[in-house]
């Protein structure tokens, strides 16, 4: 479904990536993993088509999605394949309410005659934003707009869930509730490539892992491959 073949990305002169490489196949959970600043943002702008917007370029390799290469593609023609992206910092719309944030980009890129995603189904997934439905974003706690995020880019129907940082700054109980749900979509056979510093609660998610260090695939593998490598993780994951 996606690939990434050797991408090298940077900002103006400086290059931040160099060699990354990693696949996700239809109803895999892969997470992309590495300590700050080592370029999984920057992947993830590149997936996206939002290098441009960031000041940014690709450098080299390519992005491909069933096959078709996408490297700079626009964002709204790589969106339409089937991509979802929950971005890092959640970027919610602040004086639109729940219901009209999750109506805003609402679309069937799944492919499928009827749409899997509706508003009642995300209420389903997440019955707060419901109670919260007429509460503009900018009133709304940190885990909530993070549900409105999600919520959000699964309106798009996606073939495929992005999410950068999923559950970074939250608290305990809502970080529970969005693995909760990021399992409930795994079952369900939903594709997606995360980003998430809870090491415990992807090795108990994703189906594999990709390492990155100063902008470079560095391992993959599976979680059960990924628990016994000590030194994959003290090397590149541990602060």
């Amino acid at each position: 479904m996606l690939r990434l073949e050797r991408l090298a990305a940077g900002y103006g002169g400086s290059q931040v990536l160099f060699d990354v490489s990693l696949e996700v196949g239809p109803g895999e959970v892969v997470t992309l993993l590495g300590r700050n600043g080592m370029g999984k943002t920057t992947t993830i702008r590149a997936i996206m088509g939002l290098l441009p917007s960031a000041g940014g370029r690709i450098w080299g390799g390519e992005v491909r999605v069933d096959g078709a290469v996408v490297t700079g593609q626009p964002a709204h023609r790589i969106a339409q394949r089937g991509l979802g992206l929950v971005p890092e910092g959640r970027q919610v719309f602040p004086t639109l309410t729940v219901e009209e944030n999750l109506v805003a980009t609402a679309a069937n890129r799944g492919g499928s005659t009827a749409s899997r995603w509706t508003l009642e189904a995300v209420y389903g997934f997440f019955p707060r934003l419901k109670e919260r439905r007429s509460n503009p974003g900018a009133k709304l706690s940190g885990g909530e707009q993070q549900m409105v995020a999600i919520g959000r880019a699964l309106m798009t129907n996606p073939r495929l869930l992005i999410l950068d940082e999923a559950t970074e700054g939250l608290a305990p109980l809502i970080r529970a509730e969005i693995w909760a749900v990021l399992a409930k979509l795994k079952a369900e056979g939903q594709a997606i490539l995360l980003i998430d510093k809870n090491l415990s609660a992807v090795l108990r998610l994703a189906d594999r892992h990709a390492v990155i260090e100063k902008g470079r695939t560095v391992w993959s593998g599976t979680s059960a491959e990924l628990e016994a490598a000590p030194e994959v993780r003290e090397s590149y994951l541990q602060v």
